[in-house]
């Protein structure tokens, strides 16, 4: 059987190399989005905020790297991305959400923010 791509997808693949990493060894961009949603019927009303970016490409290991090694690096990372700024973290970018609609609605409206995260 022949998979056919369409026009234009070998150009968005190749462009997918630059792009971070994400899930479980993927490269691609993150999308978060705040939608409003109409209470009553669950009418969608629109995008109140949205901010699409990609995560810095993380370095290569050693080509000679023991398991050991890789799980002392990886412990390492750890402990130096828990002493970032809150500002450098990904959860910054949920504060930055918050804070954009809370600041576009009024105060009589009702806003329930639902975050997810994938570990």
């Amino acid at each position: 059987m022949e998979t056919r791509l369409f026009k234009g997808y070998g150009s968005i693949e190749a462009k997918k190399e630059g792009y971070g990493p994400i899930g479980k060894g993927g490269n691609g961009l993150i999308l978060h989005s705040a939608l409003a949603i109409e209470p009553q019927n669950g009418q969608s009303l629109g995008l109140l905020w949205q901010k699409l970016w990609n995560r810095e490409p993380k370095p290569k290991p050693l080509q000679d790297e023991t398991p050991t090694q890789k799980k002392q690096r990886q412990v390492a990372a750890r402990k130096e991305a828990r002493n970032h700024p809150l500002e450098q973290k990904e959860s910054y970018k949920w504060v930055e959400a918050l804070t954009w609609v809370e600041n576009l609605v009024s105060q009589q409206t009702r806003v329930i923010h639902v975050f997810d995260s994938c570990w």
